[in-house]
């Protein structure tokens, strides 16, 4: 025991190191991603197309991303999750300044795709140095992460919208380079210094070796359905976020009549409202148990996007706005936690393909029910996927926090993970 807690004392300090830059990508990832969003309304002019067009265009994101996230777990076994996150930084800061260079939505759609699979990189190694991280600090700390996504995204939507009437979109995203890199520059060096924790940490239980094989080939195959499950909670959610990010400014400004700042204002006041809740969201973890909130939060969500759609002033659908970040706020990276505690960095990967699946492939679905029907009615669908997103998360109540064989063995958590009615949904062993 002593060994053990001294290994523990001499891990302290890297870990909260590894935490800082690690939240500072999240963070970079977020404010870019905003910068970008806000700007859409001014390239879809630049560019002249339609919205189906700009759907397309945007298809291009999505492309990007959905392929790369398919690759990203196994190079994170490979080269490990920390390099992949740095470069992927790198990548998503040069390619951030492409579509304002564009004049037209093939164009748009061809720069996307470089665009999409930085962003698709950087998410799926970020999750994977989170859930690592998370199974070192032995607590339900991932929410945390997100709340500096959600905060990035909040400063880089409410800078968008000062800037937007002075400054043109390609001096504007030249700027999100410049930033992107410097950022980098600063906490790259960190993680690329420090390997992932659960490759030295040594703090938990032996493995049995006994148990191990046999139990992993017979629970591969429901481990996989189960990661699947919470691939989709993830996707019903995450594709609110890439509607309001793409078409919440566009709703506010051409079917209420809200002049550019107030437009892009709707997302940060989404943006607020979800860092809030996930800066709540390890004690709502700790207190609710897993299926209270997902639950509490789809339906929540589901509420707020129905009046933020439907309501006909700016202030009500702006109410809408920030009641659906809050609900939403804590579904995504329960889900994504769990799927990683579940089957580690491939888990992160199949669940983060499917989340931020919904996310860039929900904005182009939007686009299309746009035209056939009206922008309003289109983001009614943000609703509905997050109830479902409710149910599902009830019908999984009774499933299983870890599949590794010491949680079979008889092993106990520590007493801040059993504070929760529900198992920790990131404690892996």
């Amino acid at each position: 025991m002593p060994l053990l807690n001294k290994l523990s004392s001499s891990l302290a300090p890297s870990l909260t190191r590894l935490r800082i830059a690690l939240t500072v990508f999240f963070a970079l990832d977020g404010f870019l991603f905003a910068g970008w969003v806000v700007r859409i309304p001014a390239i879809k002019e630049q560019t002249g197309a339609s919205a189906s067009d700009l759907g397309l265009a945007l298809l291009g994101v999505s492309a990007g991303a959905v392929v790369t996230m398919t690759l990203t777990g196994r190079l994170c076994a490979r080269f490990g999750s920390h390099p992949l996150t740095v470069a992927a930084a790198v990548l998503l800061s040069l390619s951030i300044a492409l579509p304002a260079q564009t004049h037209s939505a093939l164009a748009l759609g061809l720069v996307l795709l470089v665009f999409g699979a930085a962003y698709g990189g950087i998410n799926v190694a970020m999750n994977s140095a989170a859930v690592d991280l998370v199974a070192a600090l032995r607590r339900p700390v991932m929410p945390s992460f997100h709340a500096a996504f959600s905060l990035g995204g909040m400063i880089g939507a409410g800078l968008g919208g000062l800037v937007a009437a002075g400054l043109s979109p390609a001096s504007h995203l030249l700027v999100l380079t410049v930033t992107g890199l410097v950022v980098t520059a600063v906490a790259g060096p960190v993680l690329l210094r420090h390997p992932s924790p659960t490759a030295h940490e040594g703090t938990g239980p032996a493995p049995s070796p006994g148990a191990r094989g046999d139990d992993r080939a017979r629970l591969s195959g429901r481990t996989r359905r189960l990661v699947v499950v919470f691939g989709v909670i993830a996707l019903c959610t995450a594709y609110g976020e890439g509607a309001l990010a793409d078409w919440g400014a566009l709703h506010l400004e051409q079917d209420l009549g809200a002049h550019a700042g107030a437009a892009a204002a709707g997302y940060s006041l989404f943006a607020l409202a979800m860092t809030a809740g996930r800066l709540s969201g390890t004690t709502l973890l700790e207190r609710l148990g897993q299926t209270r909130t997902l639950v509490a939060g789809g339906l929540t969500a589901a509420v707020g996007m129905l009046l933020g759609s439907l309501a006909p002033t700016v202030w009500l659908a702006l109410l809408g706005f920030a009641v659906t970040g809050l609900g939403l706020a804590n579904i995504f990276p329960v889900a994504v936690a769990r799927a990683g505690a579940l089957a580690g960095p491939s888990g992160v990967a199949t669940a983060s393909t499917l989340g931020y699946g919904g996310m860039l492939l929900g904005p182009p679905a939007i686009g299309f029910l746009a035209d056939w029907f009206s922008l309003p009615v289109a983001l009614t669908t943000v609703a509905v996927l997050a109830a479902v997103a409710a149910v599902i998360g009830f019908a999984a109540r009774r499933t299983p926090a870890v599949q590794d064989p010491e949680a079979r063995a008889g092993s106990r958590p520590p007493a801040a993970e059993r504070a929760s009615a529900e198992p920790c949904l990131t404690e892996r062993r």
